[in-house]
């Protein structure tokens, strides 16, 4: 496993991107040149928008991040961001550390989803609220309930928020609050709001497939994938939770370089090429095929640890896996090891993992602030 110093490599990767602009610049300036002097002007060059600098609103500038992340995300201009339990949101340039609040812009403090769309707009899911951050200011989507349920390729998808069991769906223009039909597990209708203790189509995570086809894991009610046409629903014993009890549901999905799909479960599931025709209660519509997945992470069959919150990929195609408590497992096909986390000499708790553009494995906890991996473990990330 290659080892990454993050903040060196990005700021490589921001000093070639000055480099790049400066060239720009300079042919820019050459073709005007040529076009007074009756040559026909040299072409301009597309702009690539990590050359495009990012003219960000007045924000707090600190040295560190929260202890409570959510949510790691790189943009297309290579810029970090954090969002987090109740601090807002932070952004990393590879020197600086800005940090946005409600005092900025955000409707809410807690941020659960980052988003950015083709033309480099950043978007923060909150729990108040979706902003959309154009570069300048932080501004509020208007939700309209059309219930239009369309698959578009530049459109961002987004989870609802607080339990609701809906899904929203931003197309430019307007954001679409859509929700989910009922659907019956086990012969039985599951209703919006029949659970204890939430909606059980709350949406925990979406996921754009290699076919473009969009997935939400849900608190109670499995898995929905959704190709444009029809809204197919993977209702298995290991991926529904419809027990009395608070639901762990489906918080990450996946699909590994075996084109398998992984939804947190013991089993995992080949969708696009299945070969599997067996019924299941008498329907033969099935539209997947269910394997058993390596089980417990950590091949123990008395051990609790078939589920996990999140997954990632890292450039090889390996698989990461983020458990709440027992630290980060690396799984490459054939069998796994784990990565304990450590504050000091404190394990911790963990949120989230991410892969960035160079590789480097990041970690979002719940009380200890964000992670790196640098081949051999995770440590801290702050400013040097």
């Amino acid at each position: 496993m290659r080892s990454h110093n993050p903040q060196i490599m990005l700021k490589n990767m921001l000093n070639r991107d000055m480099l790049q602009l400066r060239m720009l610049l300079f042919l820019t300036v050459f073709a005007t040149f040529f076009s007074c002097n009756g040559h026909e002007p040299v072409k301009e060059i597309p702009q690539s928008l990590s050359t495009i600098p990012l003219m960000t609103p007045p924000g707090d500038t600190v040295t560190e991040l929260s202890n409570n992340i959510m949510i790691v995300y790189q943009d297309k201009r290579n810029n970090y961001w954090f969002g987090s339990w109740k601090d807002g949101v932070y952004r990393y340039d590879g020197k600086t550390i800005v940090h946005y609040t409600t005092k900025h812009g955000l409707s809410d403090n807690r941020v659960d989803e980052i988003k950015e769309d083709k033309l480099g707009n950043i978007y923060f899911n909150t729990s108040k609220g979706i902003n959309k951050f154009d570069g300048k200011k932080f501004s509020t989507l208007i939700v309209t309930n059309t219930n239009e349920w369309k698959l578009e390729k530049d459109d961002v998808w987004f989870k609802g928020t607080n339990g609701s069991g809906h899904v929203h769906r931003y197309d430019g223009s307007v954001l679409h609050r859509l929700t989910f039909p009922t659907i019956s597990v086990n012969g039985k209708t599951i209703k919006n709001h029949s659970h204890p203790a939430q909606d059980p189509y709350t949406v925990y995570c979406n996921y754009t497939d290699s076919k473009g086809n969009i997935w939400f894991g849900t608190a109670a009610v499995g898995v929905c994938r959704y190709n444009g046409k029809t809204l197919d629903w993977i209702t298995e014993d290991d991926v529904t939770e419809l027990h009395g009890g608070p639901a762990n549901g489906v918080r990450s999905i996946i699909e590994d370089k075996e084109g398998y799909f992984w939804f947190n479960s013991n089993y995992r599931y080949k969708v696009y090429d299945y070969l599997n025709t067996e019924k299941i209660n008498g329907d033969d519509r099935k539209f997947y095929t269910r394997v058993k997945s390596i089980g417990n992470l950590d091949g123990k069959e008395d051990s609790d640890l078939s589920e996990y919150l999140s997954i990632t990929k890292d450039m090889n195609k390996n698989l990461w896996i983020a458990t709440y408590k027992s630290g980060v497992w690396f799984y490459d096909g054939k069998k796994t090891s784990q990565y304990i986390v450590k504050d000091g000499t404190e394990e911790i708790t963990l949120f989230y993992i991410y892969t960035d553009k160079i590789g480097t494995i990041w970690l979002g906890t719940h009380e200890n602030g964000v992670y790196t991996f640098n081949g051999t473990s995770f440590e801290k990330f702050g400013l040097k």
